[in-house]
């Protein structure tokens, strides 16, 4: 079944964390649909990089703000019909390195985010992450699920700070009428990641493409479910597009161990490459995959592209850029 993302009904747009991966992507989609947009960032983690393709464009400006400064939310000028809130440290490479600046973010950010979502009565919605379920004992999950989560350990920072803005923002919703949404995302990937940022993909494709041993914890037995960028995209601005108030899954519904994935990206790479064993990182979660009935029945979404083929064009985005630039 195909699937026709929503058309854009928004002439105004902010994203926080709009240099970020997931970030410039969005950028990039909502300006082809003919909103401007306003992309706010401190580049604590996000590149100016991943915005030179969209610098001159009509419509596209590039605040760099610390969303987490008191009055940050005075900075961003509006008035916005739609607030994405992206601006978060992603990777595990980055939030174990800016643990007091993760949870900043998912807390004061989120504030000062909503405030200007109120300030303009525009629709908010929250970039969660499948961490809210921690080490799940569902499978797969369903937003219902509370998680499984510890609340102290090296991955909390951004497990907590995720779950903080989700409570965040639904009191808001509560409290002050506030139009907002929660996305729960599961496991994205595609071009304009980080190389080696600690993430599965990037990391693996890295290696592979330098000859080097694929890194993977424990016995690789772990899964995830990948979802190509393009599918995200589509998954996010149906949730904006949407009067879903609660948290909605958005992820791919292939599940795969991280052993597999290593393999598969050997083969793809045509690399010389072997698998390497390390140990596995405390709290790494078992198992990963979204039950995804609330977006494909009530909205109408689902992923289209399959993860081998998101692999290759990934891979293809990683070639083609110098290692130092990757």
């Amino acid at each position: 079944m195909s699937f026709d993302p929503p058309s854009c009904p928004w002439s105004s747009v902010l994203v926080t964390g709009g240099a970020g991966f997931l970030g410039s992507h969005l950028c990039e989609r909502l300006l082809d649909q003919g909103a401007s947009v306003d992309c706010a960032d401190n580049f604590l983690t996000g590149s100016h990089a991943n915005l030179a393709h969209l610098a001159g464009r009509p419509g596209f400006r590039v605040l760099e703000c610390d969303l987490a400064r008191p009055g940050a939310d005075a900075e961003l000028p509006g008035p916005y019909d739609l607030v994405l809130h992206f601006a978060c440290p992603a990777s595990p490479a980055d939030y174990l390195a800016h643990p007091l600046e993760t949870l900043d973010v998912g807390s004061l950010g989120t504030r000062n985010a909503l405030r200007v979502a109120e300030r303009d009565g525009a629709r908010f919605v929250l970039a969660s992450t499948s961490e809210v379920y921690g080490d799940p004992q569902e499978h797969p999950q369903t937003e219902g699920y509370w998680g499984n989560v510890n609340p102290v350990g090296p991955r909390s920072v951004y497990d907590e700070a995720k779950r903080f803005g989700e409570a965040l923002t639904t009191a808001h919703a509560r409290a002050r009428g506030t139009d907002t949404g929660i996305v729960r995302l599961f496991n994205s990937y595609g071009p304009r990641m980080r190389a080696r940022d600690g993430r599965v993909v990037p990391t693996f494709v890295c290696q592979a493409l330098a000859g080097e041993p694929l890194t993977v914890s424990g016995d690789g037995s772990q899964t995830r479910s990948l979802c190509y960028v393009d599918d995200t995209v589509d998954g996010v601005l149906t949730v904006a597009a949407s009067r879903a108030v609660r948290p909605v899954n958005i992820g791919g519904t292939e599940e795969v161990t991280v052993l597999d994935l290593a393999r598969r990206i050997i083969e793809l790479t045509g690399s010389p490459s072997t698998v390497e064993f390390t140990e596995r990182p405390e709290d790494d979660p078992g198992r990963r995959l979204p039950d995804i009935t609330t977006a494909r029945e009530l909205l109408g979404w689902q992923p289209h592209v399959p993860w081998s083929e998101g692999i290759k064009r990934t891979i293809e985005h990683f070639a083609a850029k110098p290692p130092a630039t990757a």
